[in-house]
């Protein structure tokens, strides 16, 4: 049992995932809340190419809900924990938290397709509990880099990965449609942490 350091105390278990857990998924996620986004800001002539986020605030708070995961989703998932760097978090047998995450061989790193702690569970430190653990399971797989995908209105995400020791090092303008620039759309912000090998 873990207990995270926060004045009310609730106690919680980080396990591993496993793939019958994978239906539990969709219950954890929701969404979030901000005041602040970051603007997508692109140069690209022959001489030069510079894409930059320049945070903002936004006269309207932007609220995003996450889409519901299709069935086609949590069939692609469902094989994902047996390669053992995915952990949910459960309070009384009931998963409020989960990082979903994949190895790829090809390039030695891991990937975290879905990362969430449940409303009512957040600003508590679990989420922080969860990805040192991901973070821990892959430094002893000898992976040498962890990748999240975000966007550049989820400030919040950004902030917490920023923290978890990720930085920002791509953003994809057209990762969700052809019109991820235009007002009001969403654009990819891609973070990684390098991990520490092993001597």
């Amino acid at each position: 049992m873990l207990r995270p350091r926060h004045k009310r105390v609730i106690t919680l278990e980080i396990k591993p995932l496993t793939a019958n857990d994978v239906k539990h998924i969709p219950k954890v996620i929701s969404g979030y809340q901000t005041q602040e986004l970051y603007e997508v800001q692109v140069i690209d002539t022959a001489e030069m190419t510079t894409v930059a986020l320049r945070l903002i605030t936004v006269p309207q708070p932007v609220n995003k809900q996450f889409p519901p995961l299709s069935q086609d989703d949590l069939d692609r998932y469902r094989p994902i924990p047996a390669q053992g760097f995915s952990f949910g978090l459960s309070h009384h047998d009931v998963l409020v938290g989960v990082a979903l995450a994949e190895r790829q061989t090809w390039n030695n790193s891991l990937v975290v397709w879905e990362f969430h702690v449940a409303n009512g569970y957040r600003g508590q430190g679990w989420g922080r509990l969860l990805m040192t653990k991901v973070i821990a399971q892959a430094q002893a797989a000898r992976l040498r880099i962890i990748v999240c995908e975000t966007q550049n209105t989820n400030v919040p995400a950004i902030r917490f990965y920023r923290r978890m020791g990720f930085r920002v090092e791509g953003i994809d303008i057209s990762y969700y449609s052809n019109e991820d620039m235009n007002p009001g759309r969403e654009v990819a912000v891609f973070m990684k942490r390098r991990l520490e090998l092993p001597a």
